[in-house]
């Protein structure tokens, strides 16, 4: 029985989460003694799924239809079912992010099959049984899952590991399935992109603000901290909640969880809410004025001093080290 994994399409290209999943999907795969079958669906270019070779697949079912350029996770689920049904597999893999939201629990339902989420460990098989380690309580703590089921669905925790890349190619194989209106649960009318930023979710680095930036017009030297760093801006609750940044940028409990390999906090006192998106960094560096602020005791590195004296200082000497 085949492992399969869905590769995302973002614009054409494969986000690293994705890339992690298949990654994930060939080491259990691996386990398993049998193949790794991506499905890829929307327009994406011949080198893009073969170089999901890279990571592990051997397989890539391409389903290109002009009736599924938009996510939709009606038709996409139906897409994903057959080729779950032209394979055979018994584990299917996800990243843990919107489309697995979307996907999953469709498929789950459909198949009666067992579902874990947030996976950060590798499977301990035993026999027929799968066990998980998985994040719970919002990164707080671990709980050991098995799933028992024929078919088995994981939503792997993106940033949870680091793929060994090859130069192997995986081989491409278009595939369609027939789509009628009813298949389709939603319909596009318009899309907004925000281009030349590093997607939050994807960000190795991450320049977060709160509501001791004072305003929003005060967000200039975070943009450029970003800038320099390669990284995406992000804001607490209260920041979105006033208007100063975009909903979309408000990390939290309520709003986006991130796991970057580096998260500055600045200007944020580090409510729990706050905490529970952020808490899987694995290196938080925050500067508040206030020695008492809850984030210190969440931080790896911190500074007790104004933000408008810090960051500019940081800033030129990040310069002074990229030039």
């Amino acid at each position: 029985m085949a492992v399969l994994v869905y590769a995302d399409n973002s614009g054409g290209s494969v986000p690293n989460s994705a890339l992690e999943a298949v990654y994930y999907a060939s080491k259990v795969a691996a386990d398993k003694g049998t193949e790794t079958i991506a499905v890829a669906i929307g327009a994406m270019d011949n080198s893009v799924l073969e170089s999901l070779g890279n990571y592990g697949a051997d397989k890539v079912l391409h389903y290109n239809d002009d009736k599924l350029k938009d996510f939709d996770s009606q038709s996409y689920t139906k897409v994903v079912s057959d080729a779950i049904s032209n394979t055979g597999a018994d584990v299917i893999i996800f990243s843990h992010n919107y489309a697995s939201k979307s996907i999953g629990p469709r498929l789950s339902a459909k198949l009666q099959a067992g579902m874990a989420v947030g996976v950060m460990g590798m499977p301990q098989i035993d026999g027929d049984s799968m066990t998980v380690r998985r994040s719970v309580y919002a990164g707080k703590a671990f709980a050991d899952v098995t799933v028992s089921s024929a078919i088995k669905i994981f939503a792997v925790q993106p940033n949870a590991f680091s793929p060994e890349v090859t130069d192997k190619k995986a081989a491409v194989e278009s595939v369609s399935v027939d789509l009628v209106d009813a298949d389709f649960g939603i319909k596009i009318t318009g899309t907004n992109k925000v281009t030349d930023k590093v997607p939050l979710t994807e960000a190795t680095v991450v320049v977060s603000g709160g509501r001791g930036l004072k305003g929003a017009e005060n967000w200039g030297m975070l943009e450029e901290m970003a800038d320099l760093l390669g990284a995406a801006t992000s804001c607490s609750k209260p920041v979105a909640d006033m208007g100063w940044r975009p909903h979309s940028e408000h990390v939290g409990q309520t709003g986006i969880t991130v796991r970057p390999n580096l998260y500055f906090a600045i200007g944020i006192s580090g409510a729990i809410q706050h905490l529970a998106g952020v808490n899987g960094s694995k290196v938080i560096v925050a500067i508040n004025t206030d020695s008492e602020a809850p984030i210190f005791k969440a931080a790896d590195y911190g500074i007790i001093g104004d933000a408008f004296e810090v960051v500019p200082k940081l800033n030129a000497a990040i310069k002074n080290l990229k030039g």
